[in-house]
């Protein structure tokens, strides 16, 4: 088999053969394969598709190319969430306990952030103690333990999607939809979970900017993660605005926890509701109502924030800093962002934000950077809010002052108003089963 003839077939529209995809991963993983003949196949993938065939033997593939975790001693009982990336986005860390309280298991491994967007494994970093790399046996004994174990990814996770990623970064390749998806199902299929909640953002924060590009992309994975077995569905959400009121790591914890000790209600809740519920749903196998029902119980009864103490306490973090946030805020500096306006707050760039709170130092320009824990937003009146001149608008928190303006005026440029109220935009699209 050479790879100059599967190139030339893909280029002339062919459908590879579930043969030729696997001689394509082996290849690549195991460098027999040039460079330049992995581009030059990835691009006629671009330019001609995929089919829904070949997209799933090249996640099976890509997902089967290095490690992978076996959970199969939770039985259908293992269910993991995959958000596509957004802006104060701190679902897993309110989501995972309520479902593990719920008596299902979150054995999950998750990303770090990088550019506007946020990751779990940093915002977890900013609980101390809390260790993001176990063994495979200690991860596996602590979900067994409490049901819930969440670390950061493997270093030889799909060792495959790391190389394909690298290139199609380079190669003007990376807005494929067969390939996006195959990238995010080789993982989730590595990671082992039965069950698979997708969170598909759509807006200014995320990577799908419209409605209809978020659920072809849903729709997509839906399909691939059926193809290798999984149960799964997806929640096509909002990130036109941030989620909730924090944005940065330490501050993202500091709203989780209230969200679990029920004091902070609003969107932020209800989206982890129809999350957990839909992640019950499956693991449980209950009606998604049933789910919400039970998810929204185990908040009320306290049960979730213990099931979230328990977790971090067993992971190594210091659990005292659940009970008092204020113990996570370590930035010696402040600055309160107010209204040059008056008006009605019509519409919140959430990518904006998110680079805001990055040049505050909460987030990444590169891999290689180093992040401030303690830094970032936390957000006053939102969209739909009446402010008037010299309102707060937000407060900034760094550990240098001069960073403090230029986050400022990112933060005001990435704010519209008007005189009139906007139509309020629904928080979850559509839920896709």
């Amino acid at each position: 088999m050479r790879m100059y003839d599967i190139i030339a077939k893909k280029r002339d529209g062919g459908e590879l053969t579930d043969e030729e995809l696997c001689f394509f991963v082996n290849g690549t993983v195991d460098t027999s394969i040039p460079d330049y003949e992995i581009s030059a196949l990835l691009m006629a993938m671009f330019i001609r598709g995929m089919s829904e065939r070949e997209t799933v033997t090249l996640t099976n593939a890509m997902a089967y190319s290095g490690d992978t975790v076996e959970l199969s001693r939770f039985g259908k009982l293992s269910v993991d969430k995959h958000s596509t990336g957004g802006v104060g986005d701190k679902t897993s860390l309110i989501v995972a306990p309520i479902v593990a309280a719920a008596g299902a298991v979150v054995a999950k491994m998750s990303g770090r952030g990088l550019g506007h967007t946020g990751g779990t494994v940093d915002k977890l970093e900013a609980i101390p103690g809390y260790r993001t790399s176990l063994s495979t046996e200690e991860f596996l004994t602590q979900a067994e333990t409490c049901r819930i174990a969440i670390v950061g990814q493997s270093g030889n996770l799909t060792p495959a999607d790391k190389k394909l990623y690298a290139l199609r970064d380079v190669t003007a390749t990376v807005n494929s939809i067969p390939l996006i998806c195959s990238s995010i199902m080789s993982k989730k299929i590595a990671a082992g979970s039965k069950n698979i909640v997708l969170d598909v953002k759509m807006g200014s924060g995320a990577f799908m900017k419209t409605p209809e590009d978020a659920e072809r992309l849903a729709r997509e994975m839906i399909k691939i993660g059926k193809g290798c077995g999984r149960n799964i569905s997806a929640l096509i959400t909002d990130m036109d605005r941030p989620l909730g009121n924090a944005v940065g790591n330490a501050l993202e914890v500091c709203e989780a926890v209230s969200v679990l000790r029920g004091q902070t209600r609003g969107e932020l809740f209800e989206i982890c509701l129809s999350l957990a519920g839909e992640m019950l749903s499956l693991a449980l196998e209950i009606t998604p109502e049933e789910g919400r029902k039970l998810a929204a119980d185990v908040v009320a009864s306290g049960a979730a924030f213990e099931k979230m103490k328990e977790w971090v306490k067993l992971q190594g973090g210091d659990d005292s800093c659940l009970e008092d946030t204020s113990k996570l805020l370590t930035c010696s500096v402040s600055y309160e962002v107010k209204s040059p306006f008056e008006g009605y707050i019509t519409a919140m760039d959430a990518e904006g934000i998110g680079i805001a709170s990055m040049l505050l130092g909460a987030g990444r320009k590169t891999k290689e950077d180093i992040i401030d824990l303690g830094a970032g937003i936390v957000i006053g009146p939102t969209v739909g809010e009446y402010v008037r001149s010299g309102d707060v608008l937000c407060t900034l928190y760094a550990s240098d002052a001069s960073l403090l303006i230029p986050a400022a005026e990112k933060y005001l440029s990435s704010l519209s108003a008007g005189d009139e109220k906007p139509v309020k935009k629904p928080l979850i699209y559509r839920i896709l089963r």
